[in-house]
């Protein structure tokens, strides 16, 4: 689904990728793991048209999407959940929703709404409230179900559990869980190790812009490096 070759990018004239390649197969789940500043954010906002590369590819499904604006990589079916979630916070949980089918007003009648709801009744409880006034779980669980509207291909996850409490953690990971059992592709990037890697299947490890690590996440979760330096072990 996603393919990665010699990906440079960065802010101005600061360069914070450094020839990134990887890949990322249909129905998968793949973590992207590492230190604060590592690049992670940068390299989910790069994929998703919010960041230019300033080297290298990025095909998705076949086609090159490298460079593209956001709104376009969005419409192609690759939608990126930002970290903190960000809803709109003086909309309603239902205008948030669809505000998530901007680009792409047909969804709304294929039922994704209801389809949503059932998956996060939270939500729909909450429909008429005032994002503003959610818990951050729910904010994050608003995030992910914008996200999911446009019934995307591919779903970018940025720091999904960044600032919840270890219980809304666990709630966050469930519905996560359960959109992969539903064959949802995902790309998570996470400083939860634990968690990161326990939903993906395989992981990278970032460091300094860089892949310093890769294979399988049960593999990792073993490797002296990621218990050493990520573990504490």
């Amino acid at each position: 689904m996603i393919e990665i070759s010699g990906l440079h990018a960065g802010y101005g004239k600061v360069p914070i990728l450094h020839d990134i390649t990887f890949s990322l197969v249909e129905k998968e789940a793949v973590a992207i793991i590492g230190p604060n500043g590592a690049g992670k954010s940068t390299l989910l906002k790069t994929i998703a048209g919010l960041v230019r590369p300033t080297g290298g590819h990025v095909q998705f499904n076949g086609h090159d999407i490298t460079g593209l604006p956001a709104h376009q990589v969005m419409r192609a079916g690759a939608v990126y959940v930002p970290e903190g979630g960000r809803p709109f916070p003086n909309m309603t949980v239902q205008d948030n929703l669809l505000m998530g089918a901007y680009g792409n007003r047909a969804t709304l009648k294929t039922g994704i709404l209801e389809e949503i709801y059932t998956l996060f009744p939270i939500l729909q409880q909450r429909r008429n409230q005032l994002a503003r006034t959610l818990s951050g779980g729910e904010r994050q669980m608003l995030a992910i179900a914008r996200g999911l509207v446009s019934r995307p291909k591919l779903l970018m996850l940025d720091e999904p559990s960044l600032g919840l409490a270890p219980k809304l953690v666990d709630e966050i990971y469930e519905k996560i869980h359960t959109l992969r059992t539903l064959g949802l592709t995902v790309l998570l990037v996470e400083q939860n190790i634990s968690y990161a890697l326990e939903l993906a299947e395989r992981s990278y490890v970032l460091e300094n812009g860089r892949i310093v690590l890769s294979g399988p996440a049960s593999e990792l979760a073993q490797s002296s490096h990621i218990k050493k330096h990520y573990l504490g072990f």
